[in-house]
């Protein structure tokens, strides 16, 4: 999901006008850059930073849209250095490395979902006499469903944000990450909000942007088991797939499972949240069989043990949770097996935790 195209966004929902002319929905519209936030122009406080952002799984089942979390051990690194050579109020895109297909992306800025979220906060900063050049280091795969345009314009953003002495809050940097989101598959929040914000993160509105944080507590033990195989699954198609409408009874039955899975998150309840997370009837069903194996998958992470597996985010990734995470090594191996033998694909797993933290500032050098 990472590689940036300029395209117009999908829109799976089409704005309906009540009586007074202001649309109900701005899900996947293209908003224009928010104005400067700051009076005055910031000096940067650091000749370098360096940021990291984590993978996210989005939708989490039935919260298609409105529902993700960070998990930790994955992510991508953003560096960013005030460059003399760079002209005042630009940036530039000196470095791109990571071992999954990152020559892919562009190194236009513009282009760029780093790039795309980095002007952005430089605008809402005023910034005008200072041009930065950034480096970017790919630790996700594209389109694999693990955020990772998101985890690339949220590092961008801190980065960004931190070397001006963090004058922004998270909304203003999930404003900057969702312009680079709408480049790639639309004005959705659901990954870069975790990715920024850490934990799980639900949307409740977009404009105004109305984020709630949602607190898995500290002393509850949730492991996701990451399963990615060789096989990109390209956003635009996945939503592609997606009914333009659905059935009342699809909508209840998601509804209720979409408040179980919250309700889960902020009991602790990891048994009753993979239920939830297992139990999408609109979604899935649809992007399931355009992903070689995923069913059988599901199937081998259940008998396996998993509380609940289901797509992370369009795929082609299958998440499933559990309690232990010894359990989860066994379970992975299982879904990668299920991969080979009934999708013909490799597959690699990887067993993490919650990511509560977020995106974050790593390592800097003063003035």
């Amino acid at each position: 999901m990472a590689v940036c195209h300029h395209q117009v966004p999908f829109k799976l929902f089409t704005p309906i006008p009540p009586p007074n002319p202001k649309p109900i929905f701005r899900c996947n519209l293209s908003l224009p850059s928010r104005p400067t936030l700051l009076t005055a122009e910031p000096e940067p406080l650091y000749t370098s930073v360096k940021a990291f952002a984590p993978a996210t799984v989005a939708n989490l089942g039935p919260g298609f849209d409105f529902l993700g979390c960070a998990v930790d051990g994955l992510g991508d690194f953003v560096s960013l250095t005030v460059d003399p050579q760079v002209l005042p109020g630009e940036i530039s895109i000196s470095e791109i490395s990571g071992d999954h297909n990152s020559k892919k992306l562009s190194k236009n800025p513009l282009w760029n979902c780093a790039g795309i979220a980095a002007i952005e906060v430089m605008k809402m900063l005023g910034v005008r006499s200072v041009g930065l050049s950034l480096s970017l280091q790919k630790g996700l795969p594209l389109g694999s469903g693990l955020g990772s345009s998101a985890a690339s314009a949220a590092a961008a953003a801190v980065a960004v944000n931190e070397i001006f002495g963090g004058k922004l809050g998270v909304e203003e940097l999930v404003h900057a990450g969702l312009k680079s989101e709408e480049k790639v598959s639309g004005y959705h929040a659901d990954n870069i909000a975790p990715a920024l914000m850490g934990g799980f993160v639900l949307i409740q509105n977009y404009e105004p942007l109305d984020l709630l944080r949602l607190s898995f507590p500290l002393d509850k033990e949730l492991i996701f088991v990451l399963v990615s195989p060789e096989f990109e699954a390209p956003t635009k198609k996945m939503r592609a797939a997606l009914p333009a409408e659905i059935g009342m009874a699809h909508h209840v039955w998601n509804s209720s499972q979409a408040g179980a899975l919250v309700a889960a998150v902020l009991l602790g309840d990891v048994a009753r949240l993979g239920k939830a997370l297992s139990s999408d009837k609109i979604v899935e069903p649809k992007r399931a069989p355009l992903i070689p194996g995923m069913e059988a998958v599901k199937k081998a992470a259940i008998e396996a043990g998993a509380l609940g597996c289901t797509i992370s985010g369009a795929g082609p990734t299958a998440v499933a949770v559990t309690d232990n995470a010894e359990k989860g090594k066994e379970i992975g191996e299982r879904m990668v097996a299920a991969f080979l033998k009934d999708g013909n694909l490799k597959a690699v797993a990887s067993v993490n935790r919650l990511d509560r933290v977020g995106a974050r500032l790593v390592s800097s050098i003063p003035r």
